[in-house]
């Protein structure tokens, strides 16, 4: 398996891992350790991780990120030509080089499983520049045509409703390829669910923290609830607006509009207490992202649903819809505060249940794999 994060962790890439693991392979995650904080080696339940240091490389769409990402695919490239593997694995479209590069060389064959469309984080800096764009554009149709090779391909959300948002599914087919979805759900046990608050409350977010403007409009949309009411936030995560996000909250904490607590990266063991800490969820991102508007369905949304707490999502697209359908939380239009306001409010009191979890997502892992097991009998 081959993911251009250090993977500490990357619950997907560790969940089908671990599936194929059951599936009685052996597993290597070849992953990319851009600040080269992670140890270089490791082994999680039976799979082991080869992290890669190759100098410090940004996240984001910066020609550093395209430098350091390169090195890490020609590195990964040589390694697995040196040792060949029965498959390769990849994570998301930055790694299809290492794929198409292996099944050219030695035949050996290749899935693709899309978390996400890769391509559109390019333009996030900057949504009107031309040459962003461009670069977009270039990296979709490599993408496209890289993944016409896979033996298979398998991505993360499809339309619930029939008349409904598309997902990454339905992207696929638009440009020509077929997939099989494997949801983003966790796998049980779970703990027991939340409880209604007895009068203080806590709006979470939790995870990566890249957007600065989902923040600015979470503020916004506290400031909206009378001060008797409001809640407190949680945040934990880091990220490339990390320092920026801490900066404006502790602003608002210290002139006394609000309570937050605000820590920085977490391991999959933490997650669990800070859930226990939140009663919403908030999950909106800003629709510049061209994957929000085309499928993208939010982790944590899943995560949250597995203790029982409910999310407040975009309104006008697939998460809104699956929101709706499952009962798992509120929607709400980007950018108008009032509205997101009365949206946390509306679910502060509510428990819900992720009726479809990791088990279901595990059934459907298998079948889409029956084919790449077959030729590797």
């Amino acid at each position: 398996m081959v993911v251009t994060n250090p993977c500490a962790p990357d619950p997907r890439v560790l969940r089908h891992a671990e599936w194929m693991q059951e599936a009685g392979y052996r597993v290597t995650v070849h992953a990319f350790d851009r600040n080269q904080t992670h140890p270089t080696s490791e082994n999680h339940k039976g799979v082991r991780i080869m992290r890669y240091h190759l100098g410090d490389t940004p996240f984001g769409g910066t020609l550093d990120t395209y430098r350091g990402i390169r090195r890490f695919q020609r590195m990964v490239i040589r390694t697995l030509t040196h040792d060949p593997p029965g498959l390769v694995y990849c994570h998301d479209a930055d790694t299809l080089r290492v794929g198409t590069a292996l099944k050219q060389s030695l035949n050996v064959p290749f899935v693709f499983d899309m978390h996400d469309l890769q391509h559109t984080w390019v333009r996030y800096p900057a949504p009107q520049s031309n040459l962003r764009s461009f670069v977009s554009g270039r990296m979709k149709q490599r993408m496209v045509k890289r993944a016409k090779h896979a033996t298979a391909i398998i991505t993360s959300s499809t339309q619930v409703k029939q008349e409904g948002h598309r997902g990454f599914l339905q992207w696929l087919r638009h440009h020509g390829l077929d997939g099989s979805v494997v949801e983003n759900r966790p796998v049980p046990p779970f703990p027991s669910t939340k409880t209604k608050p007895e009068k203080e409350w806590t709006v979470g977010y939790v995870g990566r923290v890249r957007d600065i403007k989902a923040f600015e409009l979470l503020l916004a949309a506290v400031k909206e609830i009378p001060p008797h009411e409001r809640p407190r936030l949680r945040i934990a995560g880091d990220g490339v607006a990390a320092a920026k996000v801490r900066r404006m909250m502790m602003d608002e904490v210290e002139a006394g509009v609000l309570e937050a607590e605000i820590t920085s990266s977490f391991d999959q063991s933490e997650l669990s207490d800070l859930l226990s800490e939140i009663d919403v969820m908030f999950a909106m991102y800003a629709p510049l992202r061209g994957n929000i508007l085309q499928g993208a369905l939010p982790v944590k949304m899943f995560d949250a649903a597995a203790y029982g707490i409910p999310s407040v999502v975009n309104d006008g697209c697939l998460m809104s819809d699956l929101v709706s359908e499952e009962k798992l939380g509120e929607s709400a239009p980007w950018g108008d505060a009032e509205r997101v306001a009365q949206a946390l409010l509306d679910a502060k009191d509510r428990c819900v249940e992720l009726h479809a979890n990791g088990e279901r997502e595990q059934q459907r892992w298998l079948k889409a794999m029956e084919q790449v097991f077959e030729l590797l009998q």
